[in-house]
C-alpha cells in the first residue's frame, strides 16, 4: 500500500480509538467484575526467571492487592533503551497492576553482553516461566500480554510474531505465546531502517551492535531480527503506539507493521500521537495527541479487552 494510504488509514485508526470505547458490549459480563480504579500493588525485587549458563535473568513482580480477576490476567514489560542500555525498575507495568493486573518486568541480556537472538531468547523465557509458574502466582496462563517501548516494542512484537527463538534459559516445556502486546514506537523492519538512516556509516549505531555488524555483513540477521517477516494468520491482537515526528524510529516502522497484520487478517491498531518524538516528547508547541493519560488509558483499555473481558 502507498505509503500516503498507509497514513490515511493510520489517522482513521487514530480516531476510531479515541472515539470508541474497548472492552464488552452492553449486556456482556462487565458488571460482574470488581469496580477496581486503583489498588495497592505489592513489588517484589529479583526473581530470577531463567538461566543462561551461571547468567540467572532476573525480574520484578507487580502484585495488585486486589486482582481485577482471578486467576490474574497478566502483562509483561519489556523495557527500551537501545537493546545495550536501561533496566527493568521503574517499570509502565505498574500502572496496570494498579487496576488489578499481574505485571512482571524483565531484565534481558543486552547487547553489550550477547547479540541477537539472546534478548528475543530471554523475552519468551520470561513468558515461558510466566505460565510455569502461574498457579503459584495465582495467573490465568491463557491470558498473557506483553508490552514494550522502543527497542522493548521491537522485542515485544517479536515475542509476539516469531515462532523459534526460544532459547535455552529454561522452562522448554512451556509455551511462550501469549494473547495480546502492545508496542511503543518499536522497529518492525531492520531492512528499510537501515536503508533510510544508513546505519553502516557508524559502527557505534545501536542496531549495529544489536545484529553484531551491517547489513551487507549480516544479511540474514537483519531479515530474522524484523518482526514484520514473521506476521502469521494466528498471532493475537497488536496495538501500535508512535509519534508522528520520531527522529529515532520513524513513524513509518509501525505503518509497516500495522499493513503487515492488515494483510494477514490480523486485529490491529495503529495510534498515530500527533506533535510526539520518541518517547512520546513534544516536538512542537502544541501538547501531543493523544495526550500521555489518554494514552495510558488506550493501552489499559487494550488489556481489558484481550485479557479480561474476552472469553468471559
Amino acid at each position: 500500500m502507498p505509503r500516503k494510504n498507509l497514513k490515511r488509514l493510520a489517522g482513521l485508526l487514530v480516531a476510531i480509538t479515541l472515539v470508541t470505547t474497548l472492552g464488552c458490549q452492553p449486556g456482556e459480563e462487565v458488571d460482574q467484575l470488581p469496580d477496581i480504579s486503583l489498588t495497592a500493588v505489592e513489588l517484589i525485587r529479583d526473581v530470577e526467571y531463567g538461566r543462561v549458563g551461571d547468567r540467572p535473568l532476573l525480574l520484578d513482580i507487580y502484585r495488585p492487592i486486589t486482582p481485577i480477576v482471578s486467576p490474574m490476567p497478566a502483562v509483561i514489560w519489556i523495557h527500551g533503551g537501545g537493546w545495550r542500555a536501561g533496566g527493568k525498575f521503574p517499570s509502565r507495568v505498574e500502572s496496570l497492576a494498579r487496576h488489578g493486573f499481574f505485571g512482571i518486568s524483565i531484565e534481558y541480556r543486552l547487547s553489550g553482553e550477547a547479540q541477537f537472538p539472546a534478548a528475543v531468547e530471554d523475552c519468551k523465557c520470561a513468558v515461558r516461566w510466566l505460565r510455569a509458574n502461574a498457579q503459584k502466582y495465582n495467573v490465568d496462563p491463557d491470558r498473557i500480554g506483553v508490552w514494550g517501548s522502543s527497542a522493548g516494542g521491537h522485542l515485544s512484537m517479536m515475542v509476539t510474531c516469531a515462532d523459534g527463538l526460544e532459547g535455552d534459559g529454561g522452562w522448554p516445556e512451556y509455551s511462550s505465546r501469549v494473547r495480546a502486546a502492545c508496542a511503543y514506537f518499536g522497529p518492525s523492519d531492520f531492512i528499510s531502517w537501515y536503508e533510510l538512516y544508513e546505519f553502516g556509516l557508524s559502527r557505534d549505531t545501536a542496531p549495529i551492535q544489536f545484529l553484531g555488524g551491517t547489513m551487507e555483513e549480516k544479511p540474514e540477521a537483519y531479515w530474522l531480527a524484523s518482526p514484520v517477516n514473521h506476521v502469521s494468520a494466528d498471532d493475537p491482537p497488536l496495538l501500535l503506539v508512535h509519534g508522528d515526528l520520531d527522529p529515532v524510529v520513524p513513524f513509518e516502522q509501525s505503518e509497516i507493521m500495522c499493513q503487515a497484520y492488515l494483510e494477514a487478517g490480523l486485529e490491529v491498531t495503529l495510534v498515530m500521537v500527533s506533535g510526539a518524538g520518541h518517547g512520546f516528547k513534544p516536538l512542537t508547541e502544541s501538547p501531543i495527541s493523544p495526550s500521555p493519560e489518554e494514552i495510558e488509558q488506550l493501552v489499559l483499555d487494550f488489556f481489558l479487552e484481550h485479557l479480561v473481558y474476552a472469553g468471559h
